[in-house]
């Protein structure tokens, strides 16, 4: 760490002396270990150690940048002196530059993103072969598997810039994945279970993991289609966070500055129902979505993205925030550990408030248009009928507005899915298009 540190302040000292008015680098390395397998035979043991220093030079609102993946000091100032040249030849824009230094993260706390976490081969090919074959044991309509996969990574990032901040912390990840099979009659389905955490302690067992996949592959056989119609849906917490997925892209300034988001010139106004609040907090201790400081330098800091419905905020880098005549938000890189409130119902009480209408816990395609709002995506899932569920169902389209989807929504479960930088559980929609039979 000390070393990409120094790495860093090198390459600005050296953009300084070849006339940049302001400079900023930013470091990465990581190392990991990913392991295939399936029926039982080891299929891939892969390794990893990547790294790669990437920096950008301004001469005034002229800008340029490259990238370099040897470290080593002769191509890192190689990397500086292209970025320089191209800087000399790009037009000016007045919009770019680093963010304000007054904005800087100079006093920031530690997260606790990083764990030790075993990644000896032979640990993990015994993870992937006990869970795959727990998944084959349990239940004789599972039939076949397309394997097991368990992965471990961890690394650091460095960012610096000619404000003179310097920013680093480290981070690991481990998951472990199972996809199976089922067949019933002629007819089989696919589908998978997965764990994934910082901290290894708080992974699934792999007996965990099967059972999960198995329940999910077995449910959906005999999956049949609909009649088109018109009902409430209810999206799973597994694909819900995608809902709120649009938002965050709806309300980010890239979108916004280009005017193709249906929530242009919607701030302060309502977009969700008037019960529902969501909560940002950058500095969750350990979070998948945790971060000090945005990849600007910027710090981050909590807020409501949503209070009571009204939009509070956009979400806005330091280009995006001087196009928009606007303050920078500390979202250079992404969001940071949203948390959208519940209304205290669990799954089977929603599919009860919903009584009938489809439980979707598959999307598919990406028929999202966020400059009109339209909605139009492939689902399966379960039809619910007086409250309970009925059959699977498959080869349907879901389709509506998502303006008008968001701001009907009828409840939040507290079923919540921690494996999202958005944590959100099953989320109930007043109405939507199905289009099936």
């Amino acid at each position: 760490m000390q070393q990409a540190q120094e790495a860093v302040q090198e390459a600005l000292a050296f953009a300084k002396s070849l006339g940049a008015s302001a400079a900023e680098c930013g470091l990465s390395q990581s190392r990991g270990l990913s392991v295939d397998s399936r029926l039982g035979e080891v299929e891939t043991v892969e390794f990893n150690q990547d790294g790669s220093l990437g920096i950008t030079v301004y001469r005034g609102h002229c800008k340029g940048a490259a990238a370099t993946a040897d470290l080593k000091p002769d191509a890192v100032k190689a990397a500086v002196s292209k970025a320089n040249e191209i800087a000399r030849f790009t037009s000016e824009d007045p919009y770019s530059g680093l963010a304000d230094k007054a904005l800087m993260a100079d006093d920031y706390p530690e997260l606790g993103l990083y764990f030790d976490a075993n990644m000896d081969p032979e640990y993990a090919i015994e993870q992937t072969k006990r869970c795959e074959q727990a998944a084959l044991d349990q239940d004789p309509r599972i039939v076949n598997s397309d394997g097991a996969n368990y992965s471990s990574h961890a690394g650091f990032r460095v960012y610096g810039n000619s404000h003179g901040f310097i920013g680093s912390y480290m981070s690991s990840r481990q998951s472990l994945s199972c996809v199976l099979i089922g067949k019933e009659g002629d007819v089989m389905e696919r589908d998978y279970a997965y764990t994934l955490a910082r901290n290894p302690d708080l992974l699934q067992s792999p007996q965990q993991v099967a059972a999960a996949a198995v329940e999910a592959t077995v449910s959906r056989l005999g999956a049949r289609s609909l009649d088109t119609c018109k009902v409430p849906v209810l999206f799973h917490s597994d694909v819900a966070h995608g809902l709120f997925g649009h938002l965050v892209a709806a309300i980010s300034g890239g979108s916004l500055y280009r005017k193709s988001s249906y929530l242009l010139d919607r701030l302060g106004t309502r977009v969700l129902p008037d019960w529902l609040t969501i909560s940002e907090d950058p500095h969750v201790q350990g979070g998948l979505a945790s971060s000090a400081f945005d990849h600007e330098g910027v710090r981050t800091e909590p807020r409501e993205i949503v209070t009571n419905g009204e939009l509070n905020t956009y979400l806005l880098t330091s280009y995006a925030a001087r196009k928009m005549g606007m303050q920078p938000t500390g979202h250079a890189g992404g969001i940071h550990n949203w948390y959208v409130q519940h209304s205290g119902l669990d799954l089977d009480a929603l599919c009860k408030k919903m009584g009938r209408g489809l439980l979707v816990t598959e999307l598919m395609g990406q028929g999202v248009n966020i400059v009109t709002g339209d909605y139009s995506r492939g689902a399966a899932g379960f039809w619910v009928e007086n409250g309970e569920i009925q059959y699977p169902v498959s080869e349907v389209t879901i389709a509506g507005n998502l303006d008008h989807m968001l701001q009907n929504l009828v409840a939040v479960g507290s079923d919540i899915d921690p494996r999202h930088g958005i944590q959100t559980g099953s989320v109930l929609v007043e109405q939507m298009s199905i289009a099936g039979n």
